[in-house]
């Protein structure tokens, strides 16, 4: 056991007396030490009830032998972040949780580590240590917050912020959005769509880095809590059978997921995370590879913000063990890749019916015969840029238009309210990226005000920033490179003409070569206050959003 380097031999008599300090025993001492990582707080509504699901994951440690020690980490809530500089930490917290785990995780000789999160960012800076660190461990999640209803119909959160715009542009009274406001969010949970967490925890199962049901199983659910045991007991099994995460998270695992993520509609910042997790994995996937893949997956779900249905929805109907067999059905998927159950797939999946042909289609019947988010080329993207397009409506899917120019979110936002966006426009929202923000801020507040005034039919929205999985339209983002690292975004100049080709993957700045090269040599970059401290340095470090926004020049995760 890697924890007797903190227990055992005369020499660890001093630690034995710390441990003894705190109440353990010889007997718990003797066991294998299981680090619960516990990112509960009181500021994000997928955290609040964290703590309770930690005590049953300790329970499940227990029962099957082990010692379950608890720690802590940090989380934002996007939602609350957004809109302000907060959202400029958002991304950036992603790499300190991940330090943070492997610090604990390396400084107290944990044999074994169970993961208990839930949100956006915290979701996949968990999976990156766990892949760094490659001690056997899996993922639990605290689960979906529960569908609102207002008026008879499902709410979540993306109604609220789109509802702001609908109050601006005179659709809806301010008397309405306080009802609505009240209604959206019932409770604990992830927001109720397909946004971020949730697809970053579908994204865990997917991996195999989760116990099936680990994406879908509400918050307020019994189950969830017996899910939880079930995560403290099954480590212990992995810890049993020498199975890390680098055996489960292989490259085939990782295609895997990306068919799901694309199968399914989820946030493009999964584009960010995933590859991010694999470089710790000592895996490349780079954006070719995600649009192949995304080219030969159909769409088989249409959930919020893209559709009616929410989480609990496709819970019922199966969650991610049917989207997956129904994949596996149409040869999309590896099926013999190890997961957390310390099954392979085909195992986990046999016997399983599939699709049930409405909440997720049949592979015959898709939303469309490609997946949720496409990966566009150009000469305003050589380095590419992602949309989300089984959220972008029909006639969006190729447009042309004049850009309308903007070097932050705050300038954008204004002209919006202001009412001085028309049908038409190409928004242009630059300086937003990884470096240039810094942090990459969401732009929800945009596609939302535009969802919400009835533009999202009618305006495209580019930016060098990234959108939250809650947006909705012909928003395209990640533009790489940005506009901060002299990417041709920050040469586009007001009225210039800009056409979108989803379907054929282009994003074209219709600028003669020579005229684009000669701008590009006169930029002028915009003054933008970076604060000091953790963000600075991020700023100094962070890669391309097209490499995933990881922080550069770490070396190549190895064993102890």
């Amino acid at each position: 056991m890697r924890s007797n380097a903190v227990k055992k031999g005369i020499e660890r008599a001093p630690h034995r007396s710390l441990f003894k300090a705190m109440g353990y025993t010889r007997q718990e001492m003797e066991r294998p030490l299981v680090g619960v990582v516990n990112s509960a707080n009181e500021i994000i509504p997928g955290h609040i009830h964290l703590d309770r699901i930690a005590e049953a994951v300790k329970a499940g440690i227990r029962m099957a032998g082990g010692t379950p020690v608890e720690f802590s980490t940090i989380g934002v809530c996007d939602g609350i972040a957004m809109n302000h500089t907060g959202m400029k930490y958002s991304l950036a917290s992603r790499e300190i949780i991940a330090d943070s785990v492997e610090i604990m995780a390396r400084a107290h000789a944990f044999d074994a580590l169970v993961l208990v999160t839930n949100c956006d960012k915290i979701v996949p800076g968990m999976l990156m240590a766990a892949a760094r660190l490659d001690l056997p461990a899996l993922v639990i999640s605290g689960g979906p917050m529960l569908a609102g209803s207002y008026k008879g119909e499902p709410v979540d959160l993306s109604n609220v912020f789109e509802a702001v715009g609908a109050v601006q542009a005179g659709r809806m009274s301010e008397e309405e959005l306080a009802l609505l406001e009240e209604e959206a969010c019932p409770g604990c949970g992830s927001c109720a769509g397909m946004f971020t967490a949730n697809s970053m925890n579908c994204m865990t199962e997917a991996l195999g880095m989760g116990l099936p049901g680990n994406g879908t199983v509400l918050a307020i659910s019994a189950r969830r809590i017996r899910l939880a045991k079930e995560a403290g007991m099954q480590v212990m099994e992995l810890l049993r059978q020498g199975l890390t995460p680098r055996q489960i998270m292989t490259d085939a695992a990782f295609k895997n997921a990306l068919a799901v993520d694309m199968a399914l509609g989820c946030s493009t910042n999964t584009v960010l995370h995933l590859p991010a997790i694999a470089r710790e994995a000592g895996i490349t996937l780079d954006l070719k590879l995600i649009d192949a893949i995304s080219d030969l997956t159909p769409q088989l779900c249409k959930l919020s913000p893209a559709g009616r249905d929410r989480i609990e929805d496709l819970h019922r109907a199966g969650g991610i063990p049917a989207v997956m067999a129904e994949l596996l059905q149409a040869g999309l998927l590896k099926p013999s890749v190890k997961t957390v159950t310390g099954k392979t797939l085909k195992e986990n999946l046999a016997g399983l019916p599939g699709a049930d042909g409405r909440i997720i289609r049949r592979y015959q019947d898709p939303y469309s015969e490609t997946g949720g988010i496409a990966i566009l080329w150009g000469n305003l993207a050589p380095a590419g840029a992602v949309v989300k397009r089984g959220a972008v409506a029909p006639e969006m899917l190729t447009s042309k238009g004049p850009a309308r120019v903007f070097n932050s979110e705050e300038e954008a936002c204004a002209a919006l309210s202001g009412g001085r966006i028309r049908k038409g426009d190409v928004v242009v929202i630059r300086y937003e990226g990884p470096r240039g923000g810094p942090g990459m801020r969401e732009m929800l507040g945009p596609t939302a005000v535009l969802a919400g005034m009835g533009l999202d039919r009618d305006v495209v929205l580019l930016t060098d920033g990234r959108f939250s999985g809650a947006s909705r339209g012909a928003a395209i983002g990640h533009i790489s490179p940005e506009a901060r690292s002299g990417g041709p975004l920050a040469a586009v100049e007001e009225g210039d003409l800009i056409s979108v080709d989803i379907p054929g993957r282009r994003l074209t700045l219709e600028v003669p070569p020579a005229e684009l090269a000669a701008r590009l040599k006169k930029v002028c970059h915009p003054g933008r206050e970076i604060l000091p401290g953790y963000l600075y340095r991020y700023s100094q470090g962070v890669s391309s959003a097209g490499e995933g926004a990881t922080l550069e020049n770490r070396e190549e995760p190895h064993e102890a």
